[in-house]
């Protein structure tokens, strides 16, 4: 009797854990898997992301719109799984400084200021909002309105003089998060 009950638990198990495979990599049909990446002068910054699409939908505004990303709320950037930020040097944010290493990157969406939170939650699935008491850095940020739609979300760096621009794109919407490695003996 125990025999067929841990057969029995056992099947169970391995078809559950197929199945959660199976949902992980069909939603990355939809939202394929991409790297950001900075590599220069010793500083090396990768963000590991999923990259949804527009598809006709309103992505960022307020509730009642039904959009995607209502204002105000926590969002992945990206979709799947939580977004993954990893900096090999410190670096200055805004006034403070941010340590090396690997963190969940995330924002709160509003429609002139974005904050941007650095979490060192990174291994957990995206759609649940992480525990803010693990938050190292919150930042808040201007929201940049295009005249131009960007499709699929894209996160890309753009280098300025000292400074390493960390940039969202999506829908008609940037948001620039100035990065600045900070030397070696400085913190």
């Amino acid at each position: 009797m125990l025999k067929k009950i841990l057969i029995g638990s056992a099947v169970t198990l391995m078809l559950l854990a197929g199945i959660l495979a199976y949902m992980r990599s069909a939603t990355k049909k939809h939202s394929p898997s991409a790297i950001a990446e900075y590599n220069m002068n010793a500083v090396k910054i990768e963000v590991k992301y999923c990259r949804p699409f527009k598809k006709n939908r309103i992505i960022f505004g307020d509730k009642i719109t039904g959009a995607l990303q209502p204002y105000g709320e926590y969002w992945r950037v990206g979709a799947n799984e939580a977004t993954i930020f990893n900096t090999s040097t410190d670096l200055k944010i805004g006034n403070n400084s941010l340590p090396k290493g690997q963190y969940a990157l995330y924002a709160i969406p509003e429609k002139d200021t974005w904050i941007i939170a650095f979490n060192t939650e990174y291994e957990r699935w995206g759609a649940t909002p992480p525990d803010t008491n693990n938050d190292v850095l919150r930042v808040e940020v201007p929201s940049i309105e295009q005249n131009y739609i960007q499709e699929q979300f894209i996160i890309t760096f753009e280098p300025n003089d000292s400074l390493i621009n960390l940039v969202l794109n999506w829908d008609n919407v940037k948001i620039k998060l100035p990065l600045e490695p900070l030397p070696k003996a400085e913190k």
